[in-house]
């Protein structure tokens, strides 16, 4: 058996050493009715594992709906996060959220997990105040504009992870006309 340190200063000293330095403090926000379907699969666990590696989550919300069953709720509960059921437009109450988040000092980076474009607003405002963002979409019918608005794309289809970010673009000239194209690479979870 392990010896047992007591005392405030034994207990100071040990929390002290587990303090990370640059590690991002993270506010993950969930569009539940858009993404947490049986046809997309998507695993929160794996969302906050691939989020914990590079930050600490220290705000985790699911957005839900009044028909959300109880299962549900308890298995959003189960895995870390909290629930919030709302009576009226999801996508609202989310974006209201966010929005506190875009102007909570202690956040460094906003991560939301949706194929909304009505999002965009946000991740536009969150990137001019100086915030780091993080989109988790879903395919089928994820939103360009969501794509090209985020710092970091993470792409969850076919079971698989794949991410984009600013550093995979590629400028490419069409006939004299520049675009950008973002070049996928498979994250392993």
């Amino acid at each position: 058996m392990a010896n047992v340190k007591t005392g405030l200063n034994s207990i100071v000293k040990y929390l002290s050493t587990k303090k990370e330095t640059g590690r991002r403090s993270i506010g993950l926000l969930v569009d539940g009715p858009n993404v947490l379907r049986k046809e997309f699969n998507v695993n929160l666990e794996e969302i906050r594992d691939v989020l914990k590696e590079y930050g600490n989550v220290k705000i985790g919300r699911v957005f839900l709906n009044q028909y959300a069953s109880d299962k549900l709720v308890e298995a959003i509960e189960n895995n870390g996060f909290e629930p919030i059921i709302c009576s009226s437009d999801v996508d609202v109450r989310l974006a209201v959220e966010g929005m506190e988040l875009v102007y909570n000092p202690t956040i460094d980076t906003i991560a939301l997990v949706t194929r909304d474009a009505d999002f965009k607003p946000l991740l536009n405002k969150a990137n001019e105040h100086g915030k780091e963002t993080i989109i988790f979409g879903v395919e089928p019918g994820f939103s360009t504009a969501l794509r090209n608005s985020a710092d970091y794309v993470i792409l969850l289809e076919n079971d698989e992870m794949n991410y984009y970010d600013d550093s995979d673009f590629k400028e490419e000239d069409n006939g004299g006309l520049n675009t950008h194209r973002k070049k996928e690479a498979l994250i392993d979870y």
